[in-house]
């Protein structure tokens, strides 16, 4: 199974349209979107090519294909412009040796973690920084965010492929982060 992660698109209709298209280029089967899909939030400024409802048209088109966690910038509002649903706080994708547990970082972080398995995957967005780490028995992934990053990154997203989680820069590719899932 291969899956493409996003995080914090934010409303940025240039950004959505390159993880569309990385998406079509990239094989995998599902995308997940970590949050914070249409609304810029009141922290943030807004972003370039900010049209919400653009977004959604354009995300719509991928319904079938999209697996989604609410942000906290994202509301009941923003679910009735899109096809798909956005409004649960996490959702699990279970794998061959674990599971992936789906979040956005404002309810379950690496600092409020749920109930986890040694080798899950605590995957989540909010911090907009990439992370692909392992620690005490855990699997910590962030794609980062698609229209706001920080820390400094590249916007970037997320790959699953076999047991490899990446973390690439959004314009030219490069990795950023990686993290096996199984020893």
């Amino acid at each position: 199974m291969k899956l493409m992660f996003a995080s914090d698109i934010h409303g940025s209709l240039p950004a959505a349209e390159r993880v569309i298209s990385l998406f079509e280029q990239s094989g995998a089967q599902w995308l997940v979107i970590l949050g914070d899909v249409l609304n810029h939030g009141p922290r943030n400024p807004v972003p370039q090519g900010y049209a919400p409802a653009q977004v959604a048209e354009k995300l719509n088109h991928y319904a079938e294909k999209i697996i989604a966690v609410r942000g906290n910038c994202d509301s009941e509002v923003d679910q009735m412009l899109l096809s798909f649903p956005i409004t649960a706080p996490w959702q699990q994708v279970l794998l061959e040796s674990g599971r992936l547990f789906l979040t956005h970082g404002h309810l379950f972080s690496p600092d409020n973690l749920p109930p986890l398995a040694t080798g899950d995957v605590l995957v989540y967005g909010h911090t907009h920084i990439p992370v692909a780490e392992k620690r005490d028995g855990l699997c910590y992934f962030n794609p980062g965010s698609v229209t706001f990053p920080k820390g400094g990154f590249a916007p970037s997203y997320g790959l699953l492929e076999a047991d490899r989680l990446s973390v690439i820069a959004l314009n030219d590719q490069q990795v950023i982060a990686q993290v096996n899932i199984n020893p």
